[in-house]
């Protein structure tokens, strides 16, 4: 695919869809935007296409000089119980379009839409941090990314968190606790703790090998941070870290191990790592305003960023509910918490990877 697309300034761009061969420039202009994640990388694209077998539709623009002045990552996710949709991105809680101006931003989410008319889809979601359409599309702004601006020592951080949170995190150090923080060797550990949470909570799990890839391609973004109680791993999170920011996208904690506060203890010891090793911001990952979840971040001193999820939603069709507060999905998550783990791991792959 590619098409020539004018501007409101009679300024000319060529968008096109990726090929391998961009990779260095699509990752240097990521590299070099305000609003770049690792999630806007470059790698994502094949590690999506080959592990969870969906397919990418990455687009970038380029001037009339055959630069890269705009970047919008896609992803066509498919599944008979889900339907056909784009999301940027999905997985995860950013993407959406970066550019150079509006101007470009535009000529991009413009084309975002033609494919997305062409592949009959029910709709096109953006996952932006920020107010970056300027299409009359509708925005959901239920959820928010609860960030902490570290401060510079584990002591601050203690004076900061108040006696009572100091407390619940001494508790678990006296019912004998450890810790590791590592890499790629403790993918077991983690998966197995991840594994009994997402059945508890009623969520299909993604493989091993997901991680295992996101390890293999990030091995310099990438670490695991697991909790141990009476030699079993009991907590653990799933930890990446881009620019001056780390983050959790997934941390879990088996429910019999809550009653000693193994969660507050997991979180003290990967805040503490962050300013360590000189990170200026944590990223506890996104929330609905006042849920549990929500006040749990809170308590830390998380503040919270708006999403901006953004939807184009083709002419006679309509925008589905696929959240977990869907009240379809209520059997199904009923059902699910009772299966055994073993059968968890084969089935829920096939399922979270239409999720997004």
């Amino acid at each position: 695919m590619k098409h020539k697309m004018i501007d409101g300034n009679n300024v000319s761009y060529v968008v096109s869809e990726l090929s391998d061969s961009d990779a260095v420039e699509w990752d240097r202009y990521v590299d070099q935007h305000p609003e770049g994640t690792l999630f806007h990388k470059f790698a994502w694209a094949s590690l999506i296409k080959e592990v969870l077998h969906q397919k990418p539709r990455y687009l970038k623009a380029q001037n009339s000089a055959g630069n890269i002045v705009g970047v919008l990552p896609l992803v066509n996710l498919k599944s008979v119980v889900f339907g056909n949709f784009l999301v940027s991105m999905p997985y995860f809680n950013y993407g959406g379009v970066l550019a150079d101006s509006e101007e470009v931003a535009s000529v991009l989410v413009n084309a975002s839409t033609d494919i997305a008319d062409k592949l009959n889809v029910s709709h096109v979601q953006y996952r932006c941090s920020s107010e970056c359409m300027t299409e009359s599309f509708p925005v959901a702004k239920h959820k928010v990314n609860m960030i902490l601006d570290l401060p510079e020592s584990q002591d601050a951080l203690g004076k900061s968190i108040g006696s009572k949170r100091r407390s619940q995190i001494k508790r678990p150090i006296r019912e004998g606790v450890s810790h590791k923080i590592g890499g790629r060797e403790l993918i077991d550990d983690f998966y197995e703790v991840f594994c009994i949470n997402m059945r508890d909570l009623g969520t299909p799990v993604y493989s091993k090998k997901l991680f295992e890839s996101i390890f293999d391609t990030f091995p310099d973004n990438t670490n695991i941070c697991v909790v141990y109680w009476e030699g079993k791993p009991v907590s653990t999170g799933f930890l990446m870290h881009y620019k001056n920011k780390l983050e959790i996208p997934w941390a879990s904690t088996v429910r019999y191990a809550n009653r000693i506060s193994v969660n507050m203890y997991l979180y003290w010891q990967i805040l503490s790592y962050a300013i360590e090793t000189g990170f200026k911001q944590f990223d506890f990952g996104r929330s609905t305003v006042d849920a549990g979840t929500y006040k749990f971040k809170k308590q830390w001193g998380a503040q919270p960023q708006q999403c901006y999820w953004y939807h184009y939603v083709p002419k006679g069709k309509k925008l589905p509910d696929l959240s977990p507060d869907n009240e379809s999905f209520g059997l199904a998550i009923k059902v699910w918490q009772k299966l055994p783990i073993p059968i968890t791991k084969i089935i829920g792959p096939h399922i979270v990877k239409a999720i997004p």
